[in-house]
């Protein structure tokens, strides 16, 4: 699911002096990502920083997510994540959690379920048991962030360093969560007898693909950003 040729080369970094609409269409995977950040689509002419500002969106944080989706290479340097606002990128990353549990992850079982329908129960059951598995250990996941990780980061900020917790506890355990779909992707690949011409099976396999680059992203958001973050707080909470 790593595969980082996936994602589609831009010629350079994004900048706030670029056009919105230019973004966009460089990169269709960044779509999903503008709900996550309160905008729409009907971007007209204006640059990211005409809309970041029009909107009430910190500009800097948007476009460092958007360069990371898009430049496989692509790392903001100690100083640029410093600079970045904590409260802002955990609202990003809980409207990334509200997005998968809410959006992607219903979706994709639903039609999952229309696939599977007419084929033997005991098939229907393996493929389903087995999202319906990913899907859980997704929601402990994300639970586990919003519950201990994003509270003790908060604290961080406010000068507050717990004795018992360090975010390295949260950096050595950060699950591969999108690992699970390349299974399930590779089931369905190889054992699921396409109905009709097989499109509904393809489509269900571009939404596996698709929801594992752009969990994989969030990940590294996380790995490369929110982690090195919470790394400084704790230095000055010492």
């Amino acid at each position: 699911m790593k595969n980082e040729t996936s994602f589609m080369p831009h010629r350079k970094l994004f900048s706030p002096d670029d056009k919105m609409s230019d973004i966009l269409q460089s990169n269709y995977r960044l779509l999903p990502l503008l709900s996550r950040f309160g905008l729409t689509l009907g971007v007209g002419e204006k640059t990211a920083r005409q809309l970041c500002r029009e909107k009430g969106v910190d500009c800097t944080l948007m476009l460092t997510v958007f360069n990371l989706y898009t430049h496989p290479d692509y790392l903001p340097t100690v100083g640029q994540v410093a600079a970045l606002p904590l409260e802002n990128l955990l609202g990003y990353l809980l409207s990334s959690h509200r997005y998968y549990r809410q959006d992607r992850i219903p979706h994709i079982r639903q039609h999952l379920e229309r696939i599977v329908a007419p084929r033997p129960d005991a098939e229907a059951r393996v493929m389903l048991g087995f999202f319906d598995q990913y899907a859980r250990e997704v929601a402990q996941h994300l639970d586990y962030e919003e519950n201990t990780v994003f509270p003790y980061i908060r604290s961080l900020s406010q000068g507050r360093k717990s004795p018992q917790y360090d975010i390295s506890v949260f950096e050595k355990n950060h699950t591969d969560i999108e690992g699970k779909l390349s299974d399930l992707s590779s089931i369905l690949i190889k054992y699921l007898t396409p109905s009709g011409d097989g499109s509904q099976e393809n489509e269900i396999l571009l939404d596996l693909y698709l929801l594992g680059e752009d969990i994989a992203r969030h990940t590294l958001i996380e790995d490369k950003i929110l982690v090195p973050l919470a790394g400084e707080l704790e230095k000055q909470a010492q």
